[in-house]
């Protein structure tokens, strides 16, 4: 029976417990044992457990405890040299797939992945480029150290001279190029634009999962002629295969936030109606998971227009339809007794509880006379002034935004649609003076803030007021300064000028559709 010392045994026992756990027991076979790695590019990389060159091995030995004899130095020194290694690499990739594991958006994941690897190949720059293999998208590409311009000067070379483009293009293993400027088959243009930044050597590993194949590719570049060992390599092949998991689940996750958005966007209006004395603007933003929150403007006859905001409980597919439905459900209501906007609400309440029991909804919904109506002839109304008749069902309050005022237009208390046996709530009158903007919106803007709901309606009153006078003139200008001011780290959303913008969420932790509505009267 060899003598081996408690210690020793302690440490051997541990270290196999711990491989087992993780899942990487195959690390003891795999590793060799190697010296010093070569020194690479970066001078200053990231003081990571394991994988600082300048930090001796032995330097990670557990220290003999008060007391307790130190084994002999003998054949037992090495091995527990050894052991101590691997418990450091596993500790290392414990932490970096952690922080991976936090990231919850496909470009912060591989940003993360950028600076990890870095850290594992001893590079101080890197490109992830992501490209599945199915060509659904998203198509991406994400620097570290290297500027967008850097960026594009190294997606001129052409992919097949590049070793992250020859995975690309179906290389399933990760390339290495110790040194580019002695490589004789190397491309003109990529010689140029390696001289061009300063890089003399590249690493690259493959993005890809069994289940959703080739994702990508990742390419670490080195100041220098450099390469990763052998430990580094397989420390960085580990790091890989959990990386690729991860962004395959965020892919999975992006593509379904795309699809909702567009889902959301062909149900609601695809242009904003042209009326006269009216000029309309709507910004439309869907939560991750996909809210049921909607908008319409809808023509009537003789000159008259219709305005609507609503809010479908629950997420997701369900959610969408439902808004659908109700959403074309009260264009029908609005054609035949748009006039009686309670006529409407009332119709809507009616045909939600046959169809959608379960579900409870919010609505407003606002009519505009025709112009020389008997509200805008009377004397109550000056030349050009037309009335506006609505009523909401559980909605929140409209906001007049103007020269002279900034106010919520005093509505009745009612009950949300779905929620009262019948419903029933009395109609409102407003007659907006020339140069007014009357914003409508859903909750969503209000919860997004994160404020309390009081909190949150003084805030939107305040983004109104400071609406800058130059802005006034139009309703885009007046929406997206009251989005920057409650919303300021939510990205402009794409569209057209006077139409609907739509976005996708962010994943943000914002799960509330955000819809605003702005009317502004000549």
């Amino acid at each position: 029976m060899l003598d081996i010392a408690l210690l020793l045994r302690v440490l051997v026992d541990a270290v196999v417990a711990a491989q087992n756990d993780m899942g990487v027991c195959d690390a003891i076979e795999r590793n060799q044992p190697v010296g010093k790695p070569a020194v690479m590019s970066a001078p200053h990389l990231p003081k990571v457990a394991g994988i600082d060159p300048a930090e001796d091995v032995s330097a990670h030995t557990v220290p003999t405890l008060p007391g307790i004899p130190a084994p002999p130095g003998g054949p037992g020194a090495p091995i527990q040299d050894r052991l101590a290694g691997w418990v450091s690499d596993l500790t290392t990739l414990h932490e970096l797939t952690e922080r991976l594991a936090r990231t919850d958006a496909l470009d912060a994941a591989l940003r993360e992945v950028l600076r990890a690897g870095a850290a594992l190949v001893g590079a101080r720059r890197g490109m992830a480029v992501l490209e599945p293999a199915d060509g659904h998208g998203p198509v991406t590409t994400v620097g570290l150290g290297l500027a967008h311009s850097e960026l594009g000067h190294i997606e001129t070379v052409p992919r097949s001279a590049t070793s992250y483009g020859r995975i690309l293009e179906g290389l399933p293993d990760p390339v290495a190029v110790p040194d580019l400027f002695r490589d004789e088959e190397l491309d003109p243009r990529h010689r140029e634009v390696a001289a061009r930044l300063g890089y003399a050597a590249s690493y690259a590993v493959p993005l890809a999962t069994e289940a959703a194949g080739k994702l990508g590719a990742v390419v670490w570049l080195y100041d220098e002629p450099a390469e990763p060992d052998e430990r580094r390599r397989h420390l960085m092949g580990l790091y890989g295969r959990y990386a690729a998991e991860h962004l395959a689940r965020l892919l999975e996750l992006a593509r379904g936030r795309a699809t909702m958005a567009t889902l959301a966007e062909e149900l609601l209006p695809s242009r904003l109606p042209r009326v006269p004395g009216v000029r309309l603007a709507a910004r439309h933003r869907t939560s991750a998971a996909g809210g049921g929150d909607w908008y319409d403007a809808l023509a009537l006859p003789e000159g008259a227009l219709g305005l609507a905001v609503g809010s479908v409980s629950g997420s997701g597919p369900s959610a969408l339809a439902a808004m659908g439905r109700l959403r074309a459900s009260l264009r029908a209501y609005a054609v035949m007794e748009g006039e009686d906007p309670v006529a409407v609400l009332s119709d809507l309440e009616l045909l939600l509880r046959l169809t959608e029991p379960a579900r409870s909804a919010t609505a407003l919904f606002a009519y505009l006379e025709p112009v020389g109506g008997a509200g805008g002839s009377g004397p109550a109304c000056g030349a050009g002034r037309r009335k506006l008749v609505l009523a909401g069902a559980g909605h929140t309050p409209p906001l007049i935004v103007g020269e002279h005022r900034t106010e919520y237009v005093e509505t009745s208390l009612s009950a949300p649609l779905g929620m009262l046996a019948c419903w029933e709530a009395p109609s409102v009158e407003l007659v907006p003076e020339p140069g007014e903007t009357v914003l409508f919106y859903t909750d969503g803007l209000l919860r997004r803030t994160g404020e309390p709901m009081d909190r949150a309606f003084a805030r939107l009153h305040t983004a109104a007021a400071t609406v800058p006078r130059a802005d006034r003139d139009t309703p885009d200008a007046v929406a997206d300064h009251v989005l920057r001011a409650l919303l300021p780290g939510a990205p402009d959303s794409p569209g057209t000028a006077g139409g609907p913008r739509t976005g996708a969420g962010r994943g943000d932790g914002n799960d509330e559709d955000v819809v605003l509505l702005a009317a502004r009267f000549e």
